[in-house]
């Protein structure tokens, strides 16, 4: 049965730090080369975050650019849901700096993860408190600034990785737009092929934790890519059997961006073109929780989202999270 939420995205903007890191500067750390990281991935660059700089940052200026766009009066805003894996510390949330940076005086937040899922998780979340009407504006973040846990000696990691920030508002939808339906799931089994072993509870940082490298990305590349593959085009293919739609109705597809191949895959399934499918990979890497607002940002940009369109947001992420979103374009 689908689950309809009566709140529809009324406004995205994102932001993505100055400095860019290319494949040939790679060649240079590294031994690999363009051609490796592009056949493979997809990626050609993706931007990396200043020293000084955190995901609140990212996320704040995100957040300032999509109020300014949708001419909102900061104290308007009633919630904040942030989705990160690389909060600026364990506490307080990452939520609560942009909170105050942005003067959202009115708003009460928190921070989600669900890694590469968690912008999909945030943005239902946030809908269900429009959708039942005790909160008027909800503004939805993903942020990550994956360069600060990556080891950069670890070819297969380090180049899959960008940073970046994406943010939409949410307001109360009308019947027959906004969000038509979502699905959501995990397998945690999944757990032990991507995670960050350092710094939380169960091993907390010590000097021995530091010296086994603990506090960086860990993968096990081709086990997430094999899941990756056939969940999202599961996930995808489901979402609109189950809402009586197909391929051909969609307008777009905004997919997560972790691997051109995985995106492709899901492409396939759902018999849609290149110009259905949002890609942006080979600009920005995997921003984890930034891919799908980047992606609907870079996708208003290029004017292939208009008003009534039926879209579909899609995402497989650590922990085996897996998270997709079927809305009807409101904007």
């Amino acid at each position: 049965m689908p689950h309809r939420i009566a709140a529809k995205i009324t406004g995205v903007a994102g932001y993505l730090p100055p400095k860019v890191m290319t494949n040939a500067d790679f060649e240079k750390i590294l031994d690999t080369s363009d051609e490796w990281i592009r056949t493979r991935t997809g990626i050609r660059e993706r931007h990396i975050v200043g020293t000084g700089k955190a995901t609140s940052d990212m996320a704040t200026e995100a957040a300032k650019l999509l109020l300014a766009q949708t001419n909102t009066d900061p104290a308007e805003i009633d919630l904040i849901v942030l989705a990160s894996v690389t909060p600026d510390m364990f506490f307080p949330a990452t939520a609560c700096l942009v909170q105050e940076r942005i003067g959202a005086k009115n708003a009460w937040g928190f921070d989600l993860s669900a890694a590469c899922s968690g912008f999909a998780y945030a943005l239902t979340v946030g809908a269900q408190f429009v959708g039942a009407g005790t909160h008027k504006k909800a503004l939805v973040i993903g942020s990550d600034s994956m360069s600060r846990i990556l080891d950069y000696k670890d070819r297969a990691t380090c180049v899959l990785f960008g940073d970046g920030a994406g943010a939409v508002l949410l307001e109360p939808a009308k019947d027959g737009e906004g969000i038509l339906d979502f699905q959501h799931d995990i397998d945690g089994s999944g757990g032990a092929y991507l995670y960050m072993p350092g710094g939380g509870s169960l091993n907390p940082s010590t000097h021995e934790t530091v010296d086994k490298n603990m506090h960086v990305v860990h993968q096990d590349g081709s086990q997430v890519f094999k899941y990756a593959v056939r969940r999202m085009a599961e996930l995808a293919a489901g979402l609109l059997e189950r809402n009586g739609f197909k391929g051909d109705d969609l307008a777009l597809v905004v997919p997560h961006q972790a691997n051109l191949r995985i995106i492709r895959a899901m492409q396939e399934r759902l018999g849609v073109p290149d110009s259905k499918v949002m890609v942006n990979i080979d600009r920005y890497g995997n921003t984890t929780a930034g891919t799908i607002p980047l992606g609907m940002w870079d996708a208003i940009a290029q004017g292939k989202l208009k008003k009534g369109d039926l879209v579909l947001l899609a995402a497989v992420g650590a922990g085996y999270t897996t998270g997709g979103v079927l809305l009807r374009w409101a904007m």
